[in-house]
This record gives structure tokens, sequence and C-alpha cells, in this order.
């Protein structure tokens, strides 16, 4: 009989050290996988900064071209006007 509770014991010991380091394990995966899905959340806030900044840069550089527009187009009505206004004189 006491062979057999040995036994019964070193058994239940092995059964409670598989649970626990099943555990364990468990345990590491989720938290590398905690990591990552934070690591790919970090790469995606920075993906959406870096377009962020894109855009804003493009943005300014159609302003700009803009402007440059807005001022070619006054200087080509003040040479359209000046044209005519020649035209007129010389009626």
């Amino acid at each position: 009989m006491d062979t057999l509770v040995v036994i019964l014991i070193v058994v239940a010991a092995i059964v409670a050290l598989l649970v626990v380091v099943s555990y364990v394990r468990r345990t590491q995966r989720r938290r590398a996988i905690a990591g990552q899905q934070v690591e790919a959340k970090r790469d995606d806030a920075s993906h959406h900064r870096e377009r962020a900044t894109e855009a804003r840069t493009e943005a300014a550089v159609a302003e700009e071209r803009a402007k440059r527009q807005q001022v070619e187009a006054e200087l080509h009505e003040e040479r359209a006007a000046g044209r005519e206004a020649e035209l007129g004189d010389s009626q």
C-alpha cells in the first residue's frame, strides 16, 4: 500500500508540474502575441503619421503652386489691360 501511495504522489506531482509548465508556456505565448500586436499598432500609427506628413507636404506644394498661378494670372490680366489701353490710344 505504501508503494501505491508513493506512486500516486509522484504521478500527482508530475501532473501538477505539467499543468504549471503548460500555464507558463501559454502565458509566454500570450505575452509574445500581445507584444507583436503592440508593435503592429505602433507601426500602423507610424505609417499614418508618415502619410499625414506627406499629405501636408503635398498640400503646401499645391498651395504654393496655386499662389504662383494666381500671380501669373494677375500679370496676364495687367498685360491684357495694357494692350487694350494701347489699342484705345492708337485709335
